[in-house]
């Protein structure tokens, strides 16, 4: 992990030959539809320099865009790994020709891919939604792309998703077959899955079971049932009552189908009904590791270690409330950081109560509205109000000379500095 650390983190350090830096570590969430991760961790950085500056308190910052596994995650890996996306030809999940991003790390090991770049439902939100025929063949290229480059590891972000197909479509651009009983392969989308008799995986891509497999998981819901992909993400997708019903049974067929091949009956297993149960195909024959995407991105960029050695944090997202806690990233951040370092949110809204702050773990939380705004002033006023919140807060803090908890007859050590 150390050419990550090192490339993924822009300290700025003040006054070197002075008493010891106050280590402020910035590990934002992107302010969806108002500024990136890498934008807001800038913005906050440049806040807390000049707080820290102005008050003449040495200071080293350090920025990390954080993501939650979801929309954003690409962006804010390749802004920490400080790489530029790449393109392939694909297809969105109707079938029809686009293009779509994915990432590779600094040393060209690890590859990233959100998979809503090829099948997401804002590439599909110009005609109706089409949930029996929605297909995740248009990741397969992203992979193919990836494992053309020789990576030995895939981050998967499978949130977003507009098709229910089990992860079918994907395996198939992947060369697997999902054969009727008559031999025919089955066409793309989760409608026809009930018809599903076989798998033929002669001709997959050997590559895709080399390398490891890594998925993020936002939702805990199994492939099947009330609490199943259908039943709770369909309807969002365009399914009605009676393409719910023929989706579920489809999803039910292939687990039955998958548990003949590989002897492992995953339906029930949480999480395997997110993205439209892709995580299902891609564990039993691909062998991949699902698990939260905060999780995930925490440990590809070595956040543990950074917020290990803070002296404070500042961390935020467009919405702080009590979802936040909830796996998200502000609740890995907090987690991920010593209990007695204070932790800060900035947010676009706070909508948490005194309660639930003091419960959580949060030092304090602060919302970058300034008087009444309209959601359009706000969005377009969002990165200077957060570098003015982050230098309000930093001044503040910047009060007391030297890092915060750090008196004279404190003994916390600062050697690791």
């Amino acid at each position: 992990m150390i050419w990550l650390m090192s490339n993924a983190l822009h300290a700025h350090v003040e006054n070197q030959d002075g008493p010891p830096a106050v280590r402020v570590v910035v590990v934002p969430d992107s302010f969806k539809g108002s500024a990136s991760a890498v934008e807001v961790a800038e913005a906050m950085a440049r806040g807390a320099r000049e707080a820290y500056t102005e008050r003449g308190v040495p200071a080293s910052v350090h920025t990390l865009p954080f993501a939650d596994g979801g929309e954003g995650t690409l962006d804010a890996l390749l802004g920490a790994w400080g790489t530029e996306p790449l393109t392939v030809e694909t297809t969105d999940a109707l079938g029809r020709p686009t293009r779509a991003r994915f990432g590779l790390s600094p040393d060209g090991t690890t590859g990233v891919i959100e998979a809503a770049e090829a099948n997401g439902l804002p590439g599909v939100a110009d005609v109706p939604l089409q949930a029996r025929t929605a297909s995740s063949r248009g990741v397969g290229p992203l992979v193919t792309a990836l494992l053309d480059t020789g990576v030995e590891e895939i981050l998967l972000c499978i949130g977003g998703s507009a098709s229910t197909d089990g992860g079918t479509g994907m395996l198939s651009a992947l060369g697997a077959r999902f054969l009727a009983a008559d031999g025919s392969e089955l066409p793309d989308g989760g409608g026809r899955l009930g018809d599903l008799a076989s798998l033929d995986l002669d001709r997959l891509d050997p590559r895709a079971r080399s390398v490891r497999w890594r998925v993020a998981c936002d939702v805990t819901n199994p492939l099947v049932g009330p609490e199943g992909a259908a039943a709770v993400f369909g309807p969002q997708k365009g399914a009605g009552a009676e393409d719910v019903r023929v989706l579920d049974e489809g999803l039910g067929r292939l687990a039955d189908v998958l548990a003949e091949a590989t002897g492992s009956d995953l339906r029930d297993v949480p999480g395997m009904g997110a993205a439209g149960g892709m995580p299902v195909t891609l564990t039993s024959l691909l062998g991949a590791e699902v698990l939260p995407g905060s999780q995930m991105v925490a440990d590809v960029l070595g956040a543990g270690e950074l917020l290990s050695r803070a002296d404070l944090v500042l961390t935020g997202e467009g919405r702080f409330d009590s979802q936040s806690l909830g796996g998200k990233v502000v609740d890995a951040v907090r987690r991920l950081t010593p209990p007695d370092v204070p932790v800060v949110v900035i947010a676009g809204s706070v909508s948490i109560s005194t309660g639930e702050l003091l419960r959580s773990g949060i030092t304090a939380a602060f919302s970058i509205a300034q008087g009444p705004r309209t959601l359009d002033q706000m969005r377009d006023e969002a990165v200077s109000a957060i570098t003015r919140t982050a230098f309000n807060c930093c001044r503040l803090l910047a009060h007391h000379p030297g890092p915060p908890d750090t008196a004279p007859d404190t003994a916390k050590d600062h050697s690791r500095d």
